[in-house]
């Protein structure tokens, strides 16, 4: 609850949707006698000035004394309701603009009497003109009566001249010109005029020129101006933008007056406001928000008002605002991003919105400048920015010819971010005169260069291979989805297509399906093309890592080269030879192994039977022959599988015969014995069978 200085009553403001504009408490018919007083003041005022005076009644001369001397104004200013009281002659207000919740300040009660012929301005009036002030190409017709007493550079200008005499004036070095003197001129004469952010800074430099300042006389131009700047407008949002920008026409005063610093450092003060507390209003059209589905403040509330400023002031902001590492480096890119968007138009329009030569290059001197300072401004922190951002940020930077260090530090940026492009991303037209393709692949083969020294220079040291792997990998099927796109270009060569599919490493594709649709559409949009570039294109493609669809698919492929297709149907044959060996070795093994789990079955000697074993022998011997018969031409897989396989029997079938030669010495040992004792009772029989066959002879 506040008191009014003038009145004595009491006041509130009304609440957070419309802060800061008070509210009587009091009835319809006090304030219809307060707003009737005040019209009659404000006529007899106008009676007064054209010496028609009309005599008032005893109420009003009560009332007109009373505020004669000294009249107070009290500024009010949004989300921080503030009274200040300044003596001054002439009633003036604040008020605000609705529209653009801007506030502007109203002096003077005159109407504005001003009129121009042939290139004359002069105000009516029945005295004669005796100041003549010459601004570039405006004369002023003017009285010293009027001027005098509140500019005391015009004072010291006219002092030798006698105040009869006419006395010409030339200032052609007026700051703001003859708009910003006109302000105030009509002040001295008090002419309503109303000052807010849009017109404060040429007229506070012009009345800084002409010194019209408290000393010469209270109440001047200069205090109402310092006044409402440090209580109005840098206490707004809006207002500190637009006087910011405003002092783009009068660089030097505003540095020299102070005005440039303090709207900068209001502007930071109200950007580091967590968005919770931002009560002002802001400027926020991103597609899809809609503030009363969203009441929460966006953190990024901010970046579309200050993208107004030119470049120099938004480096100065962005500058101080990275240095004091509130922000995330993500906000501060998303500002540079607004900003870009809002500055540097595509390629096309580039390109046909000017006609002349030399229009055209000095708007590619200004979007050069501000491509150059938004890249120097970029963090270096990765994710801060997008990569498409970065990838359209190259784009123009090929047509606008900006220094190579740009180039090579956004191309940098862009391969370190290069897998998180989309084929989108990549999409933009060729800038070159003698190219006539439609799409830039020059850029993109850059780009996919400088990546993969990178990712060569990273995964020797790496300690997460899995994450270069998928990395690299994600970026060769972006690239073949971009050739998808760019083979329907008429006028792409099969140079170019190919240069750019065999970039990618081998290690970056899994399959070859995303090649191969790319090729095929290729094939299916040139039809023209001659053997030799059919088959240079189809070289790229590897037979073995395409998928069974895609390759039945290919087979029957009428735009493919002859020998393509031979390829593909040895290669579905040998592929169908690898599978009839492999699933015979499969069924060998597993014979094997159902011989090494049967039980072992003994003969009459106790021996054990090995009749399945040379079975298997046999029979693995003579399927190796008739393999070996077959693909005797050339080594293959089935060879070396057979060999392992071979050697896994060999291995199985040693360990089993070094156990059954243990066996056999022992038993060859107890049977040389047997042998010996039955020779030893042979003997004795042969000699009693000769002497007994003696006998008988």
């Amino acid at each position: 609850m506040r008191v009014d200085v003038r009145k004595g009553r009491e006041i509130e403001t009304w609440p957070t949707c419309t802060q800061g504009w008070p509210k009587l408490r009091s009835n319809r018919r006090r304030i219809s006698q307060a707003h009737s007083r005040f019209c009659l003041l404000k006529k007899i005022q106008e009676k007064k000035d054209k010496k028609e005076m009309v005599k008032p009644s005893c109420e009003d001369e009560k009332i007109q004394e009373s505020n004669r001397n000294v009249k107070r104004v009290w500024f009010h200013v949004a989300n921080a309701p503030l009274v200040k009281l300044l003596h001054v002659r002439n009633w003036h207000s604040v008020h605000k603009d609705l529209k653009s919740d801007m506030k502007f300040m109203k002096l003077g009660t005159r109407p504005d009497t001003f009129y121009t012929e042939q290139a004359t301005r002069s105000l009516v009036s029945d005295i004669p003109a005796d100041l003549v002030i010459k601004i570039n190409d405006t004369t002023y017709l003017l009285h010293k009566s009027s001027l005098l007493p509140k500019c005391s550079l015009l004072q010291r200008l006219c002092s030798d001249s006698s105040d009869s005499e006419s006395v010409p004036l030339e200032l052609h070095d007026m700051p703001g010109g003859a708009d910003a003197f006109e302000l105030c001129s009509k002040f001295c004469y008090g002419v309503s005029i109303n000052i807010s952010a849009h017109n404060f800074v040429p007229a506070l430099c012009a009345a800084k020129l002409l010194q019209m300042n408290e000393s010469i006389e209270k109440g001047n131009f200069v205090g109402k101006l310092e006044a409402f700047f440090s209580s109005c407008i840098l206490e707004g949002w809006k207002d500190s933008i637009a006087t910011l920008q405003a002092t783009d026409r009068l660089p030097e005063w505003s540095e020299n007056l102070g005005i440039t610093r303090k709207c900068i450092d209001s502007i930071i003060e109200k950007i580091l406001t967590p968005p919770p507390q931002v009560k002002w209003s802001y400027t926020y059209t991103r597609p899809g928000y809609t503030r009363k589905q969203h009441h929460s403040v966006p953190k990024d509330w901010w970046t579309e008002d200050v993208s107004d400023l030119n470049i120099d002031l938004f480096r100065c902001i962005i500058m101080a605002i990275r240095s004091t590492y509130v922000l995330p480096p993500q906000l501060i890119g998303e500002a540079l991003h607004v900003y870009a968007c809002k500055w540097l138009p595509g390629l096309t329009k580039l390109k046909s919105s000017f006609n002349s030569a030399t229009k055209i290059e000095e708007s590619k001197v200004v979007n050069r400048k501000i491509l150059e300072t938004i890249v120097s401004m970029i963090p270096t922190d990765r994710g801060s920015v997008s990569a498409g951002f970065l990838l359209r940020l190259l784009s123009i930077s090929s047509h606008l010819g900006v220094s190579p260090m740009t180039k090579t530090e956004l191309i940098k940026r862009a391969s370190i971010q290069f897998e998180e492009a989309t084929v989108s991303d990549l999409l933009y037209p060729s800038t070159s005169s003698l190219d006539q393709n439609v799409y830039d692949t020059e850029l993109v083969l850059a780009v996919l260069e400088s990546f993969l020294k990178l990712w060569k220079r990273i995964s020797p040291g790496a300690v997460d291979n899995r994450h270069l792997l998928k990395s690299i990998r994600n970026v060769g099927k972006l690239i073949d989805s971009y050739l998808q796109v760019v083979a329907r270009d008429d006028n792409m060569p099969v140079s170019k297509f190919v240069s750019l599919a065999e970039t990618v490493p081998a290690i970056g594709r899994l399959e070859h399906d995303d090649l191969y649709q790319a090729i095929n559409i290729y094939l299916k949009v040139h039809p023209d093309l001659s053997k030799a570039d059919k088959k240079r294109l189809c070289g790229i493609l590897e037979c073995q890592r395409l998928t069974p669809e895609v390759r039945a698919h290919a087979v029957k492929n009428e735009f493919l080269p002859l020998r393509t297709v031979v390829q593909l149907l040895y290669f579905e044959q040998e592929k169908d030879s690898k599978a009839t060996t492999s699933s015979k070795l499969q069924k060998s093994h597993d014979l094997l192994q159902g011989a090494k789990k049967r039980p072992a079955t003994r003969d009459s000697h106790g021996q054990r039977s090995l009749v399945n074993k040379e079975e298997f022998t046999r029979r693995t011997s003579h399927a190796e022959s008739r393999e070996k018969g077959q693909h005797k031409a050339k080594p293959s897989d089935g060879k070396l599988a057979l060999d392992l396989e071979r050697k896994m029997v060999i291995k199985g079938d040693t360990e089993e015969k070094g156990s059954e030669k243990l066996r056999g010495d022992k038993e060859e040992r107890m049977s040389s014995n047997k042998l010996g004792l039955d020779s030893k009772k042979n003997i004795p029989r042969a000699r009693s069978k000769k002497s007994e066959h003696g006998r008988e002879k």
